[in-house]
């Protein structure tokens, strides 16, 4: 059983830049690809990216490639997510997940493809 913390949300202005921390803990971290998502008040949860399990692999939706940067520190059991050049409908809350499946493939935009699930940090992009 893997636990997730996320961490690092705020409010922010447009242009500004944010970091988010994900700790795990409770079973090996690097045995698990991790994904960020995001859920704004009254949509469904939307992929945001996906890490493979050695940090070697990434992937990104449209909506943030290019100013967000997903990255994982294997050693320390934490996730990152580097979000730049903020906007508005970026604001949402932000969770990070952990896959039993290691290797990327196109699922891991998926939520079901996820096994565990930390409860979400606030992230707030004022105009």
């Amino acid at each position: 059983q893997v636990q997730l913390v996320e961490s690092g949300g705020g409010l922010v202005q447009a242009g500004d830049s944010l970091r988010l921390s994900c700790a795990a803990s409770g079973g090996s971290f690097s045995n698990h690809a991790m994904g960020w998502f995001r859920q704004a008040p009254g949509k469904e949860r939307e992929f945001v990216a996906t890490i493979s399990w050695s940090g070697d692999y990434t992937f990104y939706a449209n909506s943030v490639k290019g100013r967000f940067t997903i990255s994982r520190v294997n050693y320390e059991n934490t996730l990152y997510l580097q979000m730049n050049s903020l906007k508005p409908d970026d604001t949402a809350v932000y969770y990070c997940a952990a896959s039993t499946q290691i290797r990327l493939t196109p699922e891991h935009s998926m939520t079901g493809t996820y096994n565990y699930w930390g409860l979400g940090t606030q992230v707030t992009v004022s105009s």
